[in-house]
């Protein structure tokens, strides 16, 4: 974990957050901006910059995700997380 990355202080319970769940390898949190009636985050409680540097295969498994990775990709906390979002229709592609 970072000292000062704001996911790890989520994740230690430093920061408050609304938590939906939690594990002892991930927490999942209600967004404070959300981009619709459900979205939740769920990020590992490792520090993990983005997808592109996970290597842990049991945090990755098989998946498919959107994913911002990178600020090109406007991921704006460099610590891995997954938007869960719904209740609302949605377009593809994203962006």
């Amino acid at each position: 974990m970072s000292a000062d990355c704001l996911f790890c202080r989520i994740a230690r319970g430093e920061i408050p957050a609304k938590l939906v769940a939690e594990s002892d390898d991930c927490v999942a949190f209600r967004d404070v901006d959300p981009k619709a009636p459900t979205h939740v985050l769920v990020i590992p409680r490792a520090h993990v910059v983005s997808l592109v540097d996970a290597s842990d295969e049991a945090l990755l498994g098989g998946f498919r995700t959107v994913v911002n990775s990178g600020p090109d990709a406007q991921q704006s906390v460099f610590h891995l997380h997954v938007h869960v979002m719904g209740g609302r229709p949605f377009h593809w592609p994203p962006g």
